[in-house]
């Protein structure tokens, strides 16, 4: 994996959770609450340059990455892959050279491919930062510190005691990686009646190392009893025609989280999505819009966090 700190320690790229050092992911997670209490140097990045550079379609993680460098006071570039030199044959790399050329100080990337953002980390000049916006199957990031920030909010700052549930495609699923890592690192799921369980149709569950240590299940209304947390992931409807999934009512009936199914977990339970949502399909609206749902903490935090993460590379 390419290095994401330079030779003295400090964050250059954030391009993965997998391996970053437990006190560097709660500065960041204290820096954003800090931020999400009104505490944020709204010029710290100041005379810096960020662009977003997106090779696939996104309309949360750009306007929050966009957002978030508008409020550090940063310029800010957007790229398009659909409008750009892409289309005339022009590499990933050349573009991000060509961009650099112009001034830019950073790089939010999300990619089709996984590994993808690492490779242009590599050849970036020696003061650009680059940052994992989403590549393909592999990491998230930023959305896997939001997660935590939520739960941290929702259930007290020490998740280490939590049993969560993640459901759905987690073969597919950056989002579920990067928040799996993120959790080992708080130390859920090390004992003590903390659980990291996951529950989907095998077809969607990883056969790779990905759930080492978790409690993995088939039974969704056996997962749910008594957690303190669910993460539901969306099902992409291209799972359909690879025929992973029967039908989008078959896939509700038997993982769709529904308010009767929720009264299985703790009475309190913290309900997340990362987005978008297929009301229906994975969560019905009662519960999407019902108290018990961080949907739109979870947007809101998701700002406050790629600002902390701008301001540690670029600060």
């Amino acid at each position: 994996m390419f290095p994401q700190t330079d030779s003295h320690g400090r964050l250059r790229h954030l391009l993965t959770l997998e391996g970053l050092p437990r006190a560097t992911l709660l500065r960041l997670l204290d820096r954003a609450q800090e931020i999400a209490d009104g505490r944020a140097d709204d010029r710290a990045l100041a005379g810096r340059a960020v662009c977003t550079l997106f090779f696939e379609p996104s309309t949360r993680t750009r306007m929050s990455f966009q957002r978030a460098a508008q409020r550090l006071g940063a310029d800010v570039l957007g790229f398009d892959a659909s409008t750009s030199s892409t289309t005339k044959g022009e590499s990933g790399r050349d573009t991000l050279k060509t961009i650099e050329a112009m001034g830019v100080d950073a790089f939010v990337v999300r990619h089709h491919e996984d590994g993808a953002v690492a490779a242009l980390a590599a050849a970036a000049a020696p003061g650009t930062s680059l940052v994992n916006a989403g590549d393909g199957r592999h990491a998230h990031p930023t959305q896997g510190l939001l997660d935590v920030l939520t739960l941290r909010q929702a259930r007290g700052g020490d998740l280490a005691g939590l049993r969560i549930l993640i459901v759905g495609d987690v073969r597919h699923s950056r989002v579920a990686r990067s928040a799996l890592h993120a959790l080992r690192t708080l130390g859920v799921g090390a004992g003590g009646g903390s659980e990291i369980r996951v529950c989907g149709p095998q077809a969607l569950l990883p056969e790779d190392g990905t759930l080492a240590g978790c409690a993995v299940g088939h039974d969704f209304d056996a997962a749910l009893e008594g957690v303190d947390a669910v993460m539901m992931l969306r099902l992409q409807r291209e799972r359909m025609a690879e025929g992973l999934v029967p039908s989008l009512q078959a896939y509700h009936d038997a993982y769709g989280l529904t308010a009767a199914r929720l009264r299985r977990a703790a009475p309190d339970a913290a309900v997340l999505h990362p987005g978008p949502i297929n009301r229906g399909v994975e969560i019905d609206d009662e519960v999407a819009d019902g108290p018990q749902s961080m949907i739109l903490r979870q947007v809101a935090n998701g700002v406050a966090v790629r600002m902390a993460v701008l301001e540690m590379l670029l600060a």
